[in-house]
């Protein structure tokens, strides 16, 4: 079987991307054909979150066991078949989580046809591909005033994009470091 897979950059702009996978490849085939589909350079960690029909995060699939016994799944051990039952089935996937390049992944179509090349195969592309990750900035839905019980913070996060930061600032504070250390010397 070959499924359908959009896969959505979380930005202002529509891009997006259909890939063709087969149902016996991995979530880590499907993480090198976003890859190669949205042109990211180099082999960040990243990871996938099961989803509800309303994109809500649920359990992490890493791309590396981080577990302290070294037996946690990972994105090699789930099977397409695994991660998308059905047509609709969702997931979010977070790529290099300096820059958090954020996607929603949605299984489109179920396909009995005989694979052809090799897969995954980007089938449709729309828009293009901004030079850099979309800023993100932390929103919390409640304030916190103490330090009460887990169950008393609302633990659903949002983030919405932050275009106050620019990488015009990042290199100044840079120059100011360099110029502190020459200082120095």
């Amino acid at each position: 079987m070959i499924y359908k897979i959009r896969v959505i950059l979380e930005t202002d702009d529509d891009v997006f991307r259909d890939i063709e996978i087969k149902d016996t490849q991995t979530l880590w085939n499907l993480y090198e054909g976003i890859k190669s589909a949205f042109t990211l350079l180099g082999d960040e960690l990243a990871s996938f979150y099961k989803s509800d029909v309303n994109w809500n995060q649920g359990e992490e699939i890493p791309l590396e066991d981080m577990s302290d016994e070294g037996d946690g799944e990972t994105m090699s051990d789930v099977y397409i078949k695994e991660a998308f039952s059905k047509v609709g089935d969702r997931m979010l996937f977070v790529y290099d989580f300096m820059k958090m390049w954020s996607f929603y992944v949605e299984l489109l179509e179920i396909v009995d046809k005989k694979a052809i090349g090799n897969y995954p195969l980007t089938v449709y592309r729309f828009g293009k591909m901004p030079l850099k990750a979309p800023n993100k900035k932390f929103i919390s839905p409640t304030e916190i005033d103490d330090f009460g019980e887990v169950g008393d913070v609302d633990l659903n996060i949002k983030f919405e994009d932050d275009d106050s930061f620019s990488n015009e600032e990042e290199e100044d504070i840079y120059d100011e470091e360099d110029d502190l250390i020459e200082d120095d010397i």
